[in-house]
Order: C-alpha cells, then sequence, then structure tokens
C-alpha cells in the first residue's frame, strides 16, 4: 500500500523524505479459490509513519485484516493547530479547534460529551465523477493528444515503487530510512 500512499501524501500534504515502517501477517492460514487451507506468506498490514516537507508527520495503517468500523472504507484524518477534518471517499466533516470541547478523562463515570456532535459536514458544492474513471479519461486524452499533459508518468510511479522498497527496508532492519530523491 506504500506505492498508493507516495502520491496521496506528495500530491495532498507534501514531499515524503522518510518513512519507518513495520509490516505483519495476521492471517497465517488462509483458504484458496479451491477451498483449499495454504500458509500464507505475504504480508497483510503495513503501519507506516511519514516525515514530510515542513515537518509534517502522517500516519497510515493498511490492513486487509480489520473490520470497518468508521464512516466509509477509507478515511483520512488530518489534525492541525486549527482544527482537524476526517474525509472519507465520498463525505467530509471538519472541526474548528475553537469549536473542540475540553477533553476530561475520568475513568469512573461515561463521558458527558458528545464529541460525534461538534464536527461540521464539508458541503459538497460540485458532484465528482469516479476519480479511477477520471484519471482514465485524462490518461487517454493525453495518449492521442500531444497539448494535454499527464502528470502520473514512470518517475512518479517509480517514487512509489521506492517507498514500498524503503519501507519493506525499514521494517526489516526496524530504523527510520530516509528517502532518496530519484534522478530525473
Amino acid at each position: 500500500m506504500l506505492c498508493h500512499w507516495r502520491y496521496v501524501l506528495d500530491n495532498l500534504f507534501g514531499e515524503v523524505k522518510s518513512v519507518s515502517c513495520l509490516g505483519a501477517t495476521h492471517v497465517k492460514r488462509r483458504i484458496d479459490e479451491d477451498g483449499k487451507p495454504y500458509v500464507c506468506t505475504a504480508d497483510d498490514s503495513a503501519y507506516a509513519t511519514f516525515e514530510l516537507d515542513k515537518g509534517v508527520i502522517a500516519q497510515f495503517n493498511s490492513s486487509w485484516t480489520v473490520r470497518v468500523k468508521r464512516d466509509d472504507l477509507l478515511t483520512l484524518q488530518v489534525d492541525g493547530t486549527k482544527g482537524s477534518a476526517v474525509a472519507g471517499l465520498r463525505n467530509c466533516t471538519a472541526q474548528h479547534y475553537n469549536a473542540t470541547p475540553r477533553q476530561v478523562w475520568n475513568p469512573d463515570i461515561d463521558s458527558p460529551i458528545d464529541f460525534a456532535a461538534g464536527w461540521t459536514t464539508v458541503p459538497t458544492n460540485q458532484v465528482f465523477d469516479n476519480g479511477f474513471k477520471a484519471q482514465w479519461e485524462l490518461f487517454l486524452k493525453h495518449v492521442v493528444s500531444e497539448d494535454i499533459d499527464f502528470p502520473y508518468d514512470l518517475r512518479e510511479g517509480a517514487k512509489g515503487v521506492q517507498l514500498a522498497e524503503l519501507g519493506i527496508k525499514s521494517w526489516e532492519e526496524r530504523h527510520w530510512v530516509e528517502i532518496p530523491e530519484l534522478a530525473k
């Protein structure tokens, strides 16, 4: 999954500078297409922390072994000093710092605060087409016309593979790994 997180991070939050990653195989025995069990040798989860430009820190958990208990199959939570946002595949909510309730931890009672109530739904001002379809159409337009740029070239793909390989290195060696810039 680190290949995918590379372009998400680079294009939304800042260029990835280093990674610390831990992978795991949580489901050791699986069932094949014929219903026969086999011992799994592929990792099914990755837990990674990324250092980005300007000191931004991002943390992603990617796992095929979780059960969804959130608003969407994919959610991104972005926390900053002035507020937070949680974006899914179709919706986004936000909470400004000034609207954040003061949290008091008391393990002896249920919290009297409804934390979900303080979030505001970000209005949908535009209906977006399926992102995969839109990207495919942009690529096809690029193929038939020299006047249309396609930003996701071989170098961008190589950056994703690079991050995946360095994530595995971090996992195996148990330390942070710097991301060198690829040649142009």
